[in-house]
């Protein structure tokens, strides 16, 4: 036997464990028990002490995995950027497509498919350099001639794209592949919120002619560049699509998302999207109204839409709207925040002004009930000269020849909308008991805008307007846009709320343009050329342990796939070392 085996299998010689071996066999068969005993409490202590630290220490981290089944009102027919029109088409688009940059739910801007952007000096020219590795989810690299071929599309009025009016009078300029800038006429600071544009690959749609544009199956099956692309599609029997399955792109600019699949099922009303909602066959939804709410067993997210509802005064049709006292006793009487109560069930924000409550600091102060402010609203008149005859305020003014009495009465037109038409119910009752004659005029939505709105035949319209990321309000109350296709309602004008729409448009400093939106709403406030009434809440339902959904600044319903990629159902715990930066 050789000398290394003979060390390698001699007995260890260790006098400390010597020592222990001698020392429990000298104990009795009692103490031996108590010292193994004693022995195994030390060990577990010592591993759950070892346990909890561990637990005290790790940090939770999402991890992918897990897929969610969200219920859609309506049916997608272009999941295409460029045509994309209906709640639908904008969900599978924000989806599957990505742009330059991408909108935040904080309301910020990051590089998407973009590594870095500049802007000139005079705010004019907006230059792009392209990331080397964004791709389309067929595998082929994103380019700048793909960015300026969705532009031109959406530019080129045979598509008639609704996004044209965002790019007309917009340069496009390809510098190399991965390079491309935009040349305004004038400096636009909310220009940036058309650079989250999608952008559709060329190779496959420059072979679509304008006409067959609309029809291309590309506009049902896309391919985007966005965190999900599509995997498979259901169809019913007459070709429609039922869902939509998406799997995550692994080579998303932004990151792979955490949550594997998603699947989108489309129901043709509120009332089915309801009931699959209850019966499990979906687990999220937006666009259920506040009114069923309440029979929902789900867990439920609001945030307030980035939109204003009030009633716009039409004084060149009313008379009795020209009188500044009439316009504010309408207004002061509304309880709004009853309102909000009543017709949305709790699910919106107050207003008083024409700025959103995402966009503005402004907050409505508490109201004393709706006799109340009804009852103030009519002392008041009465105190100007109005007077309560058979239960309705009238005036007379001038002298002799000139005299004439004007009478509160006007009527108020609104959508088929059942939102709307409550809300106007609500305000006739108010206002027949403050002393006005109201008759409520509901429109179909197609014949309101072509009928009503457009020639502006109204007295006072209850309408709604979708205020833009950016706060530019030029459209809505500019008096440049008083008449169609303007979108001043209220046919406003006023020079020094006009100078600070026009500067609003050109400057991007924060703190200076909260100074240009109060010198605006304190016009407006005094001019009283509507009622405003409230910001309707953005209501979603998902659920509980889906992590990471933040809402935050919501403009269209899509908005709510803005963070996405970050949504997780599964979850690690790591020791912070491994946790990525």
């Amino acid at each position: 036997m050789s000398t290394f085996w003979r060390k390698a299998t001699s007995r260890v010689h260790l006098p400390a464990v010597v020592r222990a071996e001698d020392t429990l066999r000298s104990l009795s068969y009692t103490g031996r028990a108590l010292f193994m005993f004693f022995a195994a409490v030390c060990v577990v202590s010592s591993l759950g002490l070892i346990y909890m630290m561990n637990r005290q220490l790790v940090v939770s981290t999402p991890a992918r995995g897990g897929s969610l089944t969200e219920g859609i009102i309506g049916s997608p027919r272009f999941i295409n950027p460029i045509l994309a029109v209906s709640d639908a088409d904008r969900d599978l688009t924000a989806l599957v497509y990505s742009g330059l940059l991408h909108a935040t739910p904080q309301g910020q801007y990051v590089p998407d498919l973009a590594s870095e952007y500049s802007v000139s000096p005079d705010g004019k020219t907006y230059t792009f350099v392209i990331r080397s590795d964004a791709t389309f989810q067929n595998g082929t690299p994103v380019t700048a001639d793909d960015v300026a071929y969705t532009v031109q599309k959406i530019q080129d009025a045979a598509l008639k794209s609704p996004l044209r009016a965002n790019w007309e009078g917009v340069d496009v300029q390809i510098l190399d592949s991965h390079t491309i800038t935009f040349s305004l006429r004038s400096a636009y600071a909310p220009f940036v919120e058309n650079l989250t544009l999608g952008v559709v690959p060329k190779a496959l749609w420059q072979g679509v002619t304008d006409d067959e544009f609309p029809f291309s199956d590309l506009n049902t099956s896309p391919i985007g560049s966005g965190p999900y692309r599509v995997s498979s599609i259901s169809r019913t029997a007459s070709g429609i699509p039922s869902s939509y399955k998406l799997t995550a792109f692994a080579q998303y600019a932004l990151g792979e998302p955490y949550l594997t699949r998603l699947t989108l099922q489309f129901y043709q009303s509120e009332t089915a999207l309801e009931s699959a909602l209850a019966n499990g066959d979906v687990e999220s939804a937006s666009g259920i109204s506040p009114a069923s709410l309440g029979s929902l067993d789900a867990n439920i997210k609001t945030v307030p839409l980035n939109r204003v509802f009030g009633v716009f005064f039409n004084q060149n049709q009313s008379e009795v709207l020209r009188i500044a006292e009439a316009r504010q006793a309408l207004s002061d009487s509304i309880d709004r925040t009853d309102l909000v109560r009543v017709v949305l069930g709790g699910y919106g924000v107050p207003l008083t002004g024409p700025v959103p409550p995402s966009l503005s600091k402004a907050a409505l102060a508490d109201t004393v009930g709706s006799s109340t402010l009804m009852q103030s609203a009519r002392e008041t008149l009465l105190q100007k000269g109005w007077k309560l005859e058979n239960g309705v305020l009238t005036k007379t003014t001038g002298t002799g020849k000139t005299q004439k009495t004007v009478t509160l009465r006007l009527t108020l037109a609104t959508a088929n909308v059942p939102e709307l038409r409550a809300a106007a119910q609500y305000l006739k009752e108010v206002w027949s008991a403050m002393g006005a004659q109201i008759d409520v005029q509901v429109y179909d939505q197609g014949d309101l805008s072509q009928n009503v709105i457009r020639p502006r035949k109204y007295d006072a319209l209850l309408f709604g307007e979708v205020v833009g990321r950016e706060l530019d309000l030029f459209a809505f109350w500019h008096s440049s846009q008083r008449n169609d296709p303007g979108l001043n309602i209220a046919g406003y004008a006023n020079a020094t709320a006009d100078k600070a729409l026009e500067t609003l448009r050109t400057t991007s400093d924060p703190a200076a343009r909260q100074e240009l939106i109060k010198t605006f709403s304190a016009q407006v406030a005094k001019d009283m050329p509507a009622a405003f009434l409230y910001a309707p809440d953005f209501v979603y339902s998902i659920p509980n342990d889906i992590a990471g959904v933040d809402l935050g600044f919501v403009e269209t319903p899509s908005d709510r796939f803005l963070g996405v990629a970050q949504w997780h159902r599964e979850t690690d715990y790591v020791w912070p070392l491994f946790v990525s930066k």
